[in-house]
């Protein structure tokens, strides 16, 4: 199968993904959208409906990197829930500045979910807006914290 590029809404947000069967290479957030399609899984969640990413595998998270531990503990964390930086960085064994520098690279949000890593004392970045983080989190308290909210993870 080839590789495929779409991208799908969240909000003012257009969210482009090139991958291939269960392979996420890339996830951005864009302005303008490109046509093609999206898996149905992340779809669902830009949608704001329970999904679960977790059978998708990121190229973040292959080797043996200090990176893709990081991206591996990041993928822990559940839907609707956040992680500090500091707490990521002591379960890789690395600097909390180590993990800020994963997550300003990371190629797959989304997938990988750094916008479920926060600074001690606040919201922490998020590029291309820090309000897409605090979106993405909302959304997720709504559907994966909310009162019929299943054991749904991505």
């Amino acid at each position: 199968m080839a590789i495929l590029t779409g991208s799908c809404r969240f909000g003012l947000w257009h969210v482009h993904v090139t991958w291939q069967d269960d392979l996420v290479y890339r996830v951005r957030f864009a302005r303008v959208g490109v046509p093609g399609p999206v898996p149905d899984e992340i779809l669902r969640y830009c949608a704001g409906r329970p999904a679960d990413l977790s059978s998708f595998r990121s190229v973040a998270t292959e080797g043996e990197s200090t990176f893709a531990a990081i991206y591996r503990a990041v993928r822990e964390i559940p839907c609707g829930e956040t992680a500090t930086y500091g707490e990521i960085a002591r379960r890789v064994g690395t600097a909390p500045r180590a993990v800020g520098s994963a997550m300003a690279r990371n190629p797959t949000p989304i997938v990988v979910p750094c916008h479920r890593v926060v600074a001690k004392t606040g919201m922490g970045g998020f590029s291309p807006d820090p309000a897409i983080k605090e979106a993405l989190l909302a959304m997720e308290q709504r559907v994966c914290k909310g009162p019929r909210a299943g054991n749904e993870r991505s």
